[in-house]
């Protein structure tokens, strides 16, 4: 039987929809995979070493940033972090505490339910061995000794007179790029709030949502990816 005209319409509307409906679902169908990994920080994928060296690349709102990941310089360190790229953790994770020309600031994932199950896993520090020049990148930490856990800094200046001292441990440097993370958005500064500002249960809570509502218009890394 053939559809009336009246029909047509509404048919195609509904064909259309449906269309719209299945390209929004590919995204989330390809991301849960690693959704459901995220969510299990015990996962033996965690412990992976990381390579003698590596290079990640940021596609950001703003561009591309490599960071050249050296096992040596932060063993633990270096694992962590790689290990977490792997698994898409850093993906459409905003840059949400920049202080201007000195650090900024990231690793607290978009998604509030990887966020929570990874905010308290702390890894032991690692021996200091890197300067904090600029470009260097490193793990931020609570100022008690192992908790480092996921959030991470580039130094956008020489910061060894201070960070040198914590000691903040980089394992990785940006070797290019560093101009797109010079223009990083800094206008909410610690707006978010700092690590040990004690400022974040709410972004922890809400993840990429309440910062969208309350920081519009932070940057963000689209895709973090480890290079061959």
């Amino acid at each position: 039987m053939e559809p009336n005209a009246a029909a047509v319409p509404t048919m195609r509307f509904a064909t259309s929809f449906l269309g719209l409906i299945a390209l929004l679902l590919i995204p989330l169908a390809a991301a849960q995979p690693h959704r459901d990994l995220l969510l299990d920080p015990d996962s033996a994928e965690f412990t992976k070493p990381a390579p003698a060296v590596s290079t990640v690349r940021f596609e950001t709102s703003k561009g591309n940033i490599d960071i050249e990941v050296t096992r040596a310089w932060s063993p633990l360190g270096a694992d962590r972090f790689v290990a977490l790229v792997r698994h898409g953790f850093f993906d459409e994770a905003r840059f949400f505490r920049i202080t201007p020309g000195r650090w900024a600031q990231f690793g607290v994932p978009a998604d509030p339910a990887v966020a929570q199950a990874w905010r308290p896993r702390t890894f032991p520090d690692d021996p200091f061995k890197q300067s904090n020049v600029r470009g260097t990148v490193a793990f931020a930490f609570s100022g008690k000794p192992d908790t480092r856990t996921t959030q991470v800094f580039i130094n956008l200046r020489d910061n060894s007179g201070t960070h040198d001292k914590e000691p903040f441990t980089p394992f990785g440097r940006v070797v290019a790029g560093m101009d797109i993370a010079d223009k990083l958005n800094d206008e909410y500064a610690e707006g978010p709030g700092g690590i040990r500002a004690g400022k974040q249960d709410d972004f922890f809570k809400g993840g990429n949502a309440w910062l969208l509502q309350h920081f519009p218009r932070l940057d963000y890394i689209r895709r973090a990816t480890v290079r061959p």
